[in-house]
């Protein structure tokens, strides 16, 4: 789980649990969820259990980091696609051995990605900012309302670098002060349901913001439901080759590490 991903802002998912519960409009239609339940499902909702993924599934993480040593390229690691690693229904062991791992891999940039960014300071180690360097937290946000109410929160947390995932973006946003890095796209069709218009002119604005505020900006998908009336190839939209050349931006975040420590 995890070898290959099809997140264009990632190299690799690493998924240490499987679960959640929904908590925002940016949830109606979960991806993990729908995947979940193809495979047995029961793991969504308040009370759900949640699954450890198999020892395993974690080893690959230790291999991918002795591969950056041998390759000499840091990898992007997207950590959790299918849970919420500040969800409060987790075993907090699962947590702490989480940190373990991230801790021992140290050539991976890891991008914890939450829509839980209210937990965050309470289920970090103490020590975070001084021992993660190559971490960085990511809150995702859907609305005007979101970004009001939890970029100050993501701001708070003491870590190396911070990002907003504005996907799907269900309307115009603009964050009132920069960050690290900031995502946009659309939303994709989920089986029977639909995705939610995007617009073309929310993309363009965030740009001209990152712009403007020294922000990088990383439009990952235009989505299957283009407010404009485009039509794509790509049933997601995520073919930059087919989108106006002002919204081919694709940049990562500043601030994270780029040497490599240790030996394969």
């Amino acid at each position: 789980m995890g070898e290959t991903t099809n997140i264009a802002w990632c190299d690799k998912t690493f998924n240490p649990v499987i679960g959640c519960t929904k908590v925002g409009p940016g949830c109606n239609s979960c991806y993990a969820e729908a995947m979940d339940n193809r495979f047995g499902g029961g793991h969504w909702g308040t009370g759900a259990p949640r699954r450890r993924t198999s020892p395993a599934n974690w080893d690959k993480v230790r291999k991918w980091n002795r591969h950056a040593v041998r390759s000499g390229v840091r990898p992007w690691i997207f950590v959790a696609s299918m849970a919420d690693v500040f969800d409060n229904e987790w075993d907090e062991q699962w947590r702490a051995d989480l940190w373990d791992l991230m801790f021992a891999c140290q050539n991976l940039n890891f991008q914890v990605v939450t829509k839980r960014i209210g937990n965050a300071a309470k289920m970090l180690p103490a020590n975070w900012n001084a021992n993660f360097p190559h971490v960085g937290i990511i809150a995702t946000v859907v609305t005007q309302e979101e970004c009001d109410r939890d970029l100050p929160k993501l701001l708070a947390v003491d870590c190396a670098w911070r990002g907003l995932s504005i996907e799907p973006q269900l309307e115009r946003v603009i964050p009132k002060e920069r960050c690290d890095w900031v995502i946009t796209g659309g939303e994709s069709d989920q089986g029977s349901a639909r995705g939610r218009p995007y617009n073309l002119a929310w993309a363009e604005i965030l740009c001209a913001w990152g712009r403007k505020s020294g922000t990088p900006i990383f439009v990952k998908q235009l989505g299957s439901n283009i407010a404009r009336g485009c039509q794509f190839h790509d049933r997601a939209g995520a073919d930059p080759l087919e989108w106006p050349p002002e919204l081919r931006v694709r940049e990562m975040p500043c601030g994270v590490p780029t040497t490599l420590r240790g030996t394969a």
